[in-house]
């Protein structure tokens, strides 16, 4: 008879995270010595070109990755590309790979596997010629996507790699005034702490907005609707309501926001609503809405600190781009 057993390692469980897009770029140096560096990049080792065949090595080693790591999460690859560039300086021969994907899971792992994979093949090529050869300096360079956004190395980028991957962050609301407002007879009484609002105050600060209006009101339309004008009028651009999105008696948040909306949004209430549903399919029974009041945009999201962050996380990369065009601007 045994007894059961956890396991002392698990996969991730990835389920509940919503599908983005997502690029990775590693990089790597192979170290021949000077004699036979010029060998590799005259092309002339005898068993052939060691350029062209660690980027075929590259492209393959970043498909494998999941092979290669037990806990990695086999995912379909949509872009890789390997690169050799040569530094005669240094008498070396600097490898990339870019991996990207649209994926509830990054790609770091694949751009490290075909790193990996084309630094061990020019080690391969090179051998016969000279033994002496070294590989170092392997990390990943930057990462994009996921509700983290752009992550870069501390040990920085050249000017040629920033020019050449373009890493890109989530646009950012540096310095745009914003308003969070919670609606909820019982957390207006003290009934309860307000949980979901203190949510989206810190993902707007997280992207540089100033919250200057953060304020719990009890379900209802015309206390809404009259503070969404006050709001409005003062300059506010962006008003997050969180609570009085379902089907209840009292809950009519959206009634409100189309009292004052000069125009709906549509495809963003219809996106909050979509994207959701790959969380929860009761994300359906929501009543989500987003409309224009003046210069301000106004979101009714759900009232759970659970779906808030889901919103949230959606509308990240979005919302710069949709201040951007309510005023006539090039997007950022």
């Amino acid at each position: 008879m045994t007894s059961h057993r956890d396991a002392a390692f698990y996969m991730a469980d990835i389920r509940n995270k919503r599908p983005t897009r997502r690029r990775a770029v590693a990089v790597g140096e192979f170290h021949p010595g000077p004699d036979a560096f010029a060998t590799v990049v005259e092309r002339r080792l005898p068993k052939g070109d060691a350029l062209v065949m660690a980027e075929i090595a590259g492209l393959q080693g970043a498909k494998m990755a999941s092979m290669l790591m037990p806990l990695c999460h086999p995912i379909s690859l949509e872009l890789v590309r390997v690169r050799c560039v040569p530094v005669p300086e240094r008498h070396a021969i600097r490898v990339y790979c870019e991996c990207a994907l649209e994926a509830r899971t990054g790609v770091e792992m694949e751009a490290l596997a075909g790193v990996n994979a084309a630094l061990l093949t020019l080690y391969d090529l090179t051998k016969p010629v000279q033994p002496a050869l070294a590989i170092n300096g392997v990390r990943l360079l930057f990462k994009e996507g996921g509700k983290k956004g752009l992550w870069v190395h501390p040990d920085g980028m050249t000017d040629e790699e920033r020019a050449h991957y373009q890493p890109r962050d989530l646009a950012r609301l540096d310095g745009v005034p914003c308003a969070v407002i919670t609606l909820s007879d019982r957390a207006s009484s003290g009934e309860y702490e307000d949980r979901s609002g203190p949510v989206l105050v810190e993902a707007l600060r997280k992207l540089g907005a100033e919250v200057g209006y953060v304020e719990v009101l009890p379900d209802g339309i015309d206390p809404l609707a009259e503070r969404l004008r006050a709001l409005a009028a003062k300059g506010v651009r962006l008003c997050l309501c969180s609570g009085g999105t379902g089907l209840g008696p009292r809950d009519v948040t959206p009634e409100a926001l189309r009292l004052v909306a000069e125009r709906p949004v549509e495809g963003l209430a219809e996106m909050l609503r979509s994207e959701s549903a790959k969380h929860t399919p009761l994300a359906w029974l929501s009543r989500a809405e987003v409309v224009q009041l003046g210069g301000m945009l106004v979101f009714a999201l759900p009232g759970s600190p659970r779906a808030a962050q889901q919103c949230m996380d959606m509308l990240q990369p979005l919302l710069a781009h949709a201040l951007a065009m309510l005023d006539g601007r090039p997007h950022p």
